[in-house]
């Protein structure tokens, strides 16, 4: 018998409803970054967005759990459409950041806190998680990432691709309805990029609902279950990745190329 619709193929986690933006805007000034978005990011899947740089990737990642506040649109967890532009309430803002988790392409960790220390803050003080429970549950993550053995070492004596890892089992602590990651391997040399990658597959695999921001093709190929292609603050593919990296048009074929050269 196959899975039911709103679950993943192994049957362990609900999927649910996607999320969806509706008529997103952005504008910085004169420069509109997102213009009219319509996006639907399915449950339990990986979307990866490509584009330029300028394109909108990291404005509309931004807006997602709304780090930028839109000029305009609506966002809808899964739960009905919500107005996002303008002045919000600061109930709809929590509520809106407390579904997603974003991991930056600096890893922003707190240099006076261990691994451990770094993963167990945001359980405890946003959460109300006992310390017991939160350090049982921190050592978990570290575990899930490949750095159990880091539990109790401070930042500086991590390497840049531990610390990222470090910066997702931070995020994975909190148990969000949504990853975010912003270039989660553009500050890491190729070999230290590898280990994120590997992380990240691995949470692909488990139908964990990823949104990734990224200017790696071979990623994209690796991992993606949705393709969205940005240029000046439009979608202009939006598709599985197949119908990316076969597609004939002239404008995905040039970032194809020139990508895949660097």
């Amino acid at each position: 018998m196959s899975a039911p619709a709103d679950r993943d193929p192994a049957g362990a986690r609900p999927l649910g409803a996607p999320l969806r933006l509706i008529g997103l805007r952005k504008t910085f000034g004169s420069l509109v970054a997102l213009d009219d978005v319509d996006l639907e990011v399915p449950r339990g899947r990986t979307t990866v967005l490509l584009g330029p740089s300028g394109s909108g990737k990291s404005t509309l990642l931004r807006c997602l759990n709304l780090l930028e506040s839109p000029d305009a649109g609506q966002i809808d967890l899964g739960d009905g459409p919500v107005e996002v532009g303008g002045i919000l309430p600061r109930r709809t803002v929590r509520e809106i950041r407390s579904r997603s988790t974003m991991v930056f392409q600096q890893f922003n960790l707190f240099p006076h806190l261990t691994a451990l220390g770094n993963v167990t803050l945001a359980p405890v003080e946003s959460r109300g998680m006992s310390r017991a429970d939160a350090e049982a549950l921190g050592r978990d993550v570290l575990a899930k990432v490949g750095l159990a053995e880091k539990a109790d070492a401070y930042p500086d004596r991590l390497s840049g691709g531990q610390q990222q890892r470090v910066a997702i089992a931070r995020a994975l602590a909190m148990d969000p309805d949504f990853l975010l990651f912003d270039e989660p391997t553009s500050a890491l040399d190729p070999e230290l990029a590898a280990e994120v990658v590997s992380v990240l597959a691995d949470l692909a695999a488990e139908h964990r609902t990823l949104v990734v921001v990224t200017h790696s093709l071979a990623f994209a190929r690796r991992v993606a279950d949705q393709v969205v292609f940005l240029e000046d603050g439009k979608v202009l593919q939006d598709g599985p990745p197949e119908e990316f990296f076969e597609s004939e048009d002239p404008r995905l074929r040039r970032f194809r190329e020139v990508v895949g050269s660097v």
